[in-house]
């Protein structure tokens, strides 16, 4: 049995075909492992789980990238947010959340996303009678996102 394995960068693809599992060798040192985050989790609270005035949690960064974890149940924001360096890739993983937008609002149900652009007022509320817990990953992105399908 063969092994065929893609390596990607720049838009262009190599294909390499190989005897054994890429798998077989571990990465030695320790320097990389694999992590998992369980955004479920209670222990995870932001401070906007019940506060007006709270905020998401910051779970990952990188290079132009911030994952943060939201889990606004109780009170909407008492603000209006505009972030000025990047676009906000916004997936709701659990439950549902409503956004008011300068260009318009919008109301994600689990499973959906939506990219909140750069310089863009905005501000989130729990939909009417939540009751349960609001799961939000918010993915702050510098550059533009494209659509791509």
């Amino acid at each position: 049995m063969g092994y065929t394995e893609k390596f990607t960068w720049g838009g262009k693809e190599l294909i390499l075909k190989r005897e054994t599992s890429p798998v077989d060798v571990s990465i030695q040192g320790g320097q990389v492992k694999l992590e998992k985050i369980d955004v479920n989790d209670p222990n995870l609270r932001p401070s906007n789980y019940a506060k007006a005035e709270g905020t998401p949690l910051p779970i990952l960064q990188a290079e132009g990238v911030r994952v943060d974890l939201s889990k606004r149940t109780k009170e909407p924001m008492t603000f209006w947010h505009r972030n000025l360096e990047c676009d906000e890739l916004i997936f709701c993983h659990k439950g549902s959340i409503h956004w008011e937008t300068e260009l318009g609002n919008i109301t994600l149900h689990a499973g959906e996303m939506f990219v909140i652009p750069k310089g863009i007022a905005h501000r989130s509320l729990p939909p009417e009678k939540s009751e349960g817990e609001n799961i939000i990953v918010e993915f702050k992105i510098r550059g533009t996102i494209s659509k791509l399908i």
